[in-house]
């Protein structure tokens, strides 16, 4: 055999000695997972689904006009008008109730562990019943701070007297109950819980109706039959023509048209955000959301059964500070979707 003969038949060999290694996965480079040496991917990641939680509906990603959608009558000049982008999310049709937030309450008194804020404890978690006393002056609120909390008169209720802090707690809470249970049946972690952030909640409030003043549309707070359309104060010393002289059930008037109920009045919603009158200048266009942890002033929004029609209106921006707990305000909870959100299957 010649000298050409030689080489062809050692590079043959090497070849198979190459192939032979590569295959039995100690070369370390490639091909040893049956996938030939090709980009595939890595395996045994198939069966991810974007499940809708109990209760939240889909709020599908668009643009809108973030701010004011008619004069600003206080002329706080704190919300104009701005075109921002809000991705795909999910939000609880209703505010939570009592009964739902008694489901973490008992949890956390059971011993269950949760990382908490810090100089926060177990009883701060709990609804403050003397905001229906505190909150309001010669108010015979007595009986609301015995019983609004505790019995089940008002389990279907939106719960009140939550800080900012514990709402939050609340949403970490939701997180892990939910995926220890997925991850018991070898299933991927969803999204975490979380409050909605401003831009959010106001692009969520006008159910997809750009400019809209309140989530079922325009102008007025009264049907063609003449009945109002969310639970607040329409005029002077009148809480009840609404039918309620405090909260009402969730559940109770009509849904705007992504399927949220009471997005105005019942009970106002913290939001992420941090307050800054000037912040919507300041935050991006897309997903905005204003962080800053030296301020401890919260946006909340919506309105409650004891404000005014203004603050019922999807523009309207309002605040308390994260450690104060009222007998107005509430919240619900929003989770961001993965992947695409157009199509029936959203």
């Amino acid at each position: 055999m010649n000298r050409k003969g030689v080489l062809k038949k050692f590079s043959y060999f090497t070849a198979m000695c190459f192939m032979g290694l590569q295959s039995c996965g100690l070369l370390g480079i490639g091909g040893g997972g049956g996938d030939r040496g090709e980009l595939v991917g890595v395996a045994g990641r198939e069966g991810w689904e974007m499940v809708r939680p109990y209760g939240m509906v889909p709020i599908p990603a668009g643009t809108f006009h973030m701010g004011q959608a008619d004069q600003d009558v206080p002329a706080t000049q704190i919300n104009y008008n701005k075109q921002v982008t809000i991705g795909p999310f999910f939000m609880d049709d209703s505010e939570i109730t009592n009964n739902e937030y008694r489901q973490f309450t008992e949890y956390i008194n059971e011993g269950s562990e949760i990382e908490l804020p810090e100089g926060m404890s177990v009883e701060d978690l709990i609804p403050d019943t003397t905001v229906w006393v505190r909150d309001f002056t010669h108010h015979m609120g007595d009986p609301m701070m015995v019983y609004y909390w505790s019995h089940p008169a008002f389990d279907n209720y939106p719960v009140v007297g939550v800080d900012w802090e514990a709402a939050k707690a609340f949403c970490d809470w939701r997180t892990e109950y939910w995926n220890s249970y997925r991850a018991d049946r070898g299933l991927f972690p969803m999204p975490n819980f979380r409050l909605p952030s401003e831009a959010e909640w106001e692009y969520a409030s006008r159910g997809g109706r750009d400019m809209a003043k309140y989530p079922w549309g325009n102008p007025y707070i009264r049907n063609v039959k003449g009945c109002l359309l969310a639970n607040f104060k329409p005029g002077r010393g009148n809480y009840f023509d609404d039918g309620f002289a405090y909260t009402a059930p969730v559940y109770t008037f009509f849904p705007n048209d992504y399927g949220l109920y009471e997005m105005s009045g019942n009970v106002s919603e913290w939001c992420e955000d941090a307050y800054h009158p000037s912040s919507y200048p300041l935050v991006w266009d897309l997903n905005p959301t204003f962080f800053d942890e030296s301020i401890d002033q919260k946006v909340v929004r919506g309105g409650s059964w004891k404000d005014i029609a203004y603050y019922l209106e999807t523009g309207t921006r309002s605040f308390e500070f994260k450690d104060s707990t009222r007998a107005g305000i509430g919240f619900r909870c929003a989770m961001t979707h993965l992947g695409r959100s157009s199509g029936s299957e959203f």
